[in-house]
């Protein structure tokens, strides 16, 4: 049996680390509280009698509100629920935040820190929606509740499992819920005998014979999961049954569209239809913050990017990482230690720091950036081939023995 959940890290917070001393591991970095928008965590009560607790970020403008408010949820994983990190939504986030919204970004029950039991309906898409629709609900009351929210104004979005699970909380009424907002919305299930997409038309039909709010459907034309053909189903059963939404079909995004709301680049794509239906449902959209970008690190002359030999204590097998990390998506970033460690991340939310701390994590010595999107950060004196064949000869990978296994790079791709 297989089975597959998507959500928006596993395909566009892209992660490779690896050392030449030992096989590569990868593994989820928590990202620092971004300051500058008053990021913090809080714990929201759900479930019955309230008595689990959901892991949620929040970010707002500086001043007590009330704020216009969004709510993102978030998609699922491979794997263990509670082994999901913390969802931030950054770069959505930022562009709120910037138009004087609170955001709040909830873990559902059983997910990353969250209390609670994750609970799975198997194959049946429409209890799974209904299920995820619950913990959002509980956080749309508590966020009612708080003096710094407007309850008025709020809209809620998700992506992937979380635009499912959106579209499913619009079957009931919301006070204050102005419109839903569905990000690559679904669930895919590939065990046996699980006819999942003609299981996510029938829930779309049932959540559009009792939709509630106007809703707004985005889908790419490159999504592995829930491609062109299968949107438009969705969306015509959703509508065909009552529901009220409008299908925005975009083109082509990098490698794979399902993973556009986690990319910086995302907000080309998203940014404009979200802006129309705003306006449309009267939530504000004029930028009347200043939200200052994050620090990055400045360009050097050291060489240039594609310049190989160049990089500082690489051995062969660091260099051919080198050179597939040149092909990779921006934002990325590539560290590199005097210990033969190297590092690269790409996509998703502050690949910079993702690579330094994951190379720390495995160097016995501090790792530094070696280069950054398209160019080069590294600082100091050129290395001569003497002293940068000292300090990689003991971290070259010997030659495996006949019937053992050699060393390899092993990558992680979130969704």
């Amino acid at each position: 049996m297989l089975r597959a959940r998507l959500s928006v890290r596993s395909l566009f917070s892209g992660l490779v680390s690896a050392l030449a001393i030992a096989p590569a591991i990868a593994f989820a970095q928590e990202m620092p509280l971004d300051y500058r928008m008053n990021e913090h965590i809080i714990k929201v009560p759900a479930g019955p009698q309230h008595q689990a607790m959901l892991e949620t970020t929040v970010f707002q403008p500086n001043g007590p509100g009330p704020f216009p408010l969004i709510i993102i949820n978030h998609g699922k994983d491979p794997g263990r629920p509670s082994l999901q990190p913390r969802d931030r939504f950054y770069h959505m986030a930022s562009a709120f935040v910037k138009r004087g919204y609170a955001v709040l970004v909830p873990m559902r029950q059983g997910f990353a820190n969250s209390t609670g039991r994750y609970a799975e309906h198997g194959c049946d898409m429409t209890a799974n929606g209904y299920s995820q629709a619950a913990d959002i609900r509980d956080t749309l009351e508590f966020a009612r509740q708080q003096p710094w929210v407007d309850k008025d104004h709020i809209v809620v979005a998700g992506q992937s499992y979380g635009g499912l699970a959106t579209i499913a909380l619009g079957a009931q009424k919301l006070p204050g819920v102005r419109g839903l907002i569905n990000f690559a919305g679904g669930l895919r299930d590939d065990s046996d005998r699980c006819a999942w997409r003609s299981q996510l038309v029938s829930a779309f039909a049932e959540y559009g014979s009792k939709n509630t709010v106007p809703t707004l459907w985005m889908y790419g034309k490159n999504d592995s999961l829930f491609g062109p053909d299968l949107a438009q189903r969705m969306h015509a059963a959703f509508a065909q049954a009552g529901g009220r939404g409008r299908l925005v079909e975009f083109g082509a995004f990098k490698r794979d569209a399902h993973g556009m709301l986690a990319s910086r680049d995302g907000e080309k794509v998203w940014l404009d239809d979200t802006e129309k239906f705003l306006e449309e449902v009267g939530m504000p959209t004029a930028v009347v913050h200043e939200v200052p970008p994050p620090p990055s690190p400045a360009r050097t002359d050291y060489a240039r990017v594609d310049d190989i030999d160049a990089v500082p204590y690489l051995s062969e097998h660091g260099k051919r990482a080198y050179r597939d990390y040149l092909t990779k998506m921006t934002p990325r970033a590539f560290a590199v230690s005097p210990s033969g460690a190297w590092t690269w991340a790409e996509e998703g939310e502050d690949p910079d720091g993702r690579a330094l701390a994951t190379c720390s994590a495995k160097s016995t010595q501090p790792c530094r950036l070696y280069s950054v999107d398209d160019y080069v950060v590294w600082s100091g004196e050129r290395i001569d081939a003497a002293e940068k064949a000292a300090a990689t000869a003991s971290v070259t990978p010997q030659q495996a023995a006949p019937g053992s296994a050699p060393t390899t790079s092993v990558g992680s791709t979130t969704r």
